[in-house]
């Protein structure tokens, strides 16, 4: 077997330098982080066949090819949604503790946030995501979507306008939310309907994606009352844990072992006000591998 290339040698370490930031803007782009690592395999694909000594800034041209297959897959997705059954949430994704310390990043890959992001166009999203998120230059996120930078800038400003009209009202500290769910969680596990209606805001939303696959609500479940009385059944046969997850911390639920479904939440001045239920076993298919490897 011959050796690799230094010109190889160099791709392979400029793309492994690079490639959380890749996945990351692959996965706010696309709520999938199955499809974002798709993403970031056509990526090196494309990546591994170019002449380095014609790139000036390797960070830039990985982020515009990345950007590029991202927006492809973004239009096919939206496509699949038209005909999805029941709500549709993003693909949770497991993440650091210290993912919290950094406000900006926490929030812009939160299930509340990108649920705000999905209502954005594809360019929308992806200009969105370079330039509020990872602070590009209007120039550099140009050549990624393949517009002029007026343009970008007129898109930008669209963009934020619409994502802030929309956003959670205010950002909530990481220890808030993990009292909240921990309440939540003792609520849950002992089927104490009162405390559960103690953590949930009076006009609480819970959204629940089955995909069809498994029972879930097709339609979002408003009222703290109702939505007390389904989650009051549900601690029987299942064990619940704690995890951070999309930035935040989240409840991880198991059933014979096996993810079940993996709920985030919004919380504001304290309550529950949104609840965002995961249980298609596509979108958990990420979560086990990485839970099984973090054991």
């Amino acid at each position: 077997m011959s050796e690799p290339t230094d010109g190889h040698d160099n791709a392979t370490k400029a793309f492994v330098a690079h490639r959380n930031l890749l996945f990351t803007v692959a996965y706010e782009m696309l709520g999938s982080a199955a499809d974002a690592e798709d993403v970031l395999q056509e990526t090196w694909l494309l990546w591994a066949g170019v002449d380095l000594d014609m790139v000036r800034e390797q960070r830039a041209y990985l982020v515009r090819i990345t950007t590029r297959q991202a927006l492809k897959r973004l239009r096919t997705l939206g496509r699949r949604k038209e005909s999805y059954v029941g709500p549709w949430l993003p693909e949770p994704l497991l993440t650091a503790p210290d993912v919290a310390e950094d406000v900006e990043l926490a929030d812009s890959v939160s299930m509340a946030m990108l649920l705000v992001m999905e209502t954005l166009t594809p360019t929308e999203r992806a200009v969105f995501v370079l330039r509020e998120v990872f602070d590009l230059e209007y120039g550099e996120i140009a050549e990624a979507v393949g517009k002029s930078p007026v343009a970008v800038r007129q898109i930008a400003h669209r963009a934020r306008a619409h994502v802030a009209a929309r956003r959670p009202r205010g950002a909530v500290s990481a220890a808030e939310t993990r009292g909240a769910l921990e309440a939540f969680q003792r609520a849950v596990e002992t089927g104490d309907l009162q405390r559960l209606l103690d953590v949930l805001a009076p006009d609480v939303v819970l959204l629940a994606d089955g995909g069809g696959v498994k029972l879930a609500a097709l339609e979002p479940i408003v009222g703290a009352g109702q939505v007390a009385d389904l989650l009051s059944k549900i601690a029987d046969t299942r064990t619940l844990r704690l995890a951070h997850v999309n930035g935040h911390p989240a409840m991880i639920v198991r059933l014979d072992g096996d993810i079940d479904t993996v709920m985030a939440v919004r919380v504001d001045d304290g309550l529950i006000t949104g609840l965002y239920a995961v249980r298609n076993p596509e979108k958990l298919s990420h979560m086990e591998r990485e839970t099984i490897l973090h054991r």
